[in-house]
């Protein structure tokens, strides 16, 4: 895909993450937004927690990969390494498997609040300034350290699109939970 349909489709994906937060999440009570769908599942405030914990990693990973070098002519095309094709085919939101996520990104019974939501939705705003400052930068560089295994890079394009994947999944896990439990606390 070419960088600026790429960069564009990302930028809409976090405006429509953004919104459905803002109108579908902010506006529930806290039993919601802290009942598990099931003892072994995450709750809404769950899951985006896990979702911040990544964006504390990669927004600021991804802020100096693109800030830390003289800009490079941007790529017309964004391709993707085997790592980075193996990483998005993880987090797409049609995949249905479920993956363990590491111990430090497990928010599973972690005490939290409505800041949350704020936090996330600061992710959000970061995310989308990353995505603006990107299009004059080669995405297709091998600049940000994975997360959990910090000697693999992936090129800034491959990240860019896997944190925003991550968190189309996530958010549909999220809007899960949230049907499940308002249902259930009506009772």
């Amino acid at each position: 895909m070419q960088s600026p349909a790429f960069l564009q489709q990302l930028q809409t994906a976090v405006r429509q993450l953004h919104a459905t937060v803002e109108t579908e999440l902010q506006p529930l009570p806290d039993a919601v937004l802290n009942r598990k769908p099931r003892p072994d599942g995450w709750s809404v405030l769950e899951c985006l927690e896990h979702l911040n914990r990544y964006a504390r990693y990669y927004l600021p990973a991804l802020t100096k990969a693109l800030n830390g070098r003289p800009a490079a002519a941007p790529a017309a095309e964004v391709r993707y390494s085997w790592l980075g094709r193996k990483s998005l085919d993880l987090v797409r939101p049609d995949n249905g498997r479920q993956h363990k996520t590491v111990k430090h990104m497990n928010p599973s019974g972690s005490q939290l609040h409505r800041a949350v939501l704020t936090e996330f939705l600061q992710h959000q705003a970061e995310l989308l300034a990353l995505l603006a400052s990107a299009r004059t930068t080669n995405l297709n560089r091998r600049t940000v350290p994975v997360e959990f295994f910090r000697l693999l890079k992936l090129r800034v394009g491959e990240t860019l699109e896997f944190v925003v994947r991550h968190q189309e999944r996530h958010l549909q896990q999220v809007l899960r939970a949230a049907q499940t439990a308002a249902p259930a606390l009506a009772v």
